[in-house]
């Protein structure tokens, strides 16, 4: 059996009357891709916030590498843990240069004191050196060589996606939770993220876990997909079964898809959520 990276146990996060997150399970195997979809207004980011520190669940539990509980911790403390993410709408620091924004990734694991920052002492200043090489071989890794002194806000779209994934590779993660990356991208460019995120599980031995909309991306490149409705967990699997999940089809498409009709209809709903 893999290795557990991530334990999720009967979490939830209300807000006032809503419950946003609803008794949610999961475990994540480390070195895996593994996919978290639903609607819009599921809990998917929520879920994920939940995970990385920005909200505190109401109940359950999370372990991180079999031994880090995360219920509490501030989000720097669970990044220099090994949890790294991404966000729905990309957070650069767009007047700073792309190897700047992957320097401050860095942060967490820098050791120069104020003192030797300040002074630039031979410690401080070979520690900078390896820093930038450490940012700019990051940023050729994901695609970027070259552009290390080009303001993030000048960078395309694209380019600023793996900007944001570079700058979240500084951090070192061993799981990396990406939202919604494809999100703004055409197919030429998806094709090319799909492979870079194979690449760094399979390169670097990251563990993935994703949210994506687009579902011909999700099925083409998840191992396992958890499927959540009004922030509670309704189906989990590999993509085929999910595909055929009658629970997801109606979530995703409405209780008389599911239900099938005539053959013309059930062969449509057979392809669920997949059918992009």
């Amino acid at each position: 059996m893999a290795d557990i990276i991530l334990r999720a146990s009967h979490v939830t996060k209300r807000f006032g009357g809503l419950v946003a997150v609803d008794d949610m399970s999961l475990d994540i195997p480390a070195r895996s891709i593994f996919s978290v979809i639903g609607p819009n207004g599921a809990g998917k980011t929520t879920f994920f916030n939940c995970l990385t520190g920005f909200y505190r669940p109401d109940a359950g539990t999370l372990v991180f590498d079999g031994r880090h509980v995360l219920n509490g911790l501030r989000t720097d403390e669970i990044t220099r843990l090994g949890i790294a993410r991404t966000y729905q709408n990309i957070r650069l620091f767009p007047n700073l240069t792309a190897a700047e924004n992957v320097l401050i990734g860095m942060h967490g694991h820098l050791r120069a004191s104020l003192v030797g920052m300040v002074f630039r002492t031979a410690g401080a200043r070979r520690e900078e050196a390896a820093a930038l090489a450490e940012a700019r071989r990051l940023l050729a890794f994901v695609g970027l060589a070259g552009m290390g002194d080009h303001l993030a806000k000048n960078l395309s779209y694209g380019d600023q996606r793996r900007l944001e994934i570079a700058r979240a590779l500084a951090t070192r993660p061993a799981l990396l939770l990406l939202d919604e990356p494809m999100a703004g991208m055409n197919p030429a460019e998806k094709d090319v993220m799909i492979a870079f995120i194979r690449r760094l599980r399979d390169e670097l031995g990251v563990t993935i876990l994703l949210i994506e909309h687009d579902m011909k991306v999700v099925m083409s490149i998840s191992e396992t997909i958890s499927v959540m409705d009004f922030g509670r967990k309704i189906a989990e699997g590999r993509p085929d079964e999910i595909q055929r999940n009658p629970e997801v089809i109606e979530a995703y498409l409405g209780r008389g898809a599911a239900a099938g009709g005539d053959a013309d209809g059930g062969s449509a709903t057979a392809a669920g959520p997949g059918a992009g």
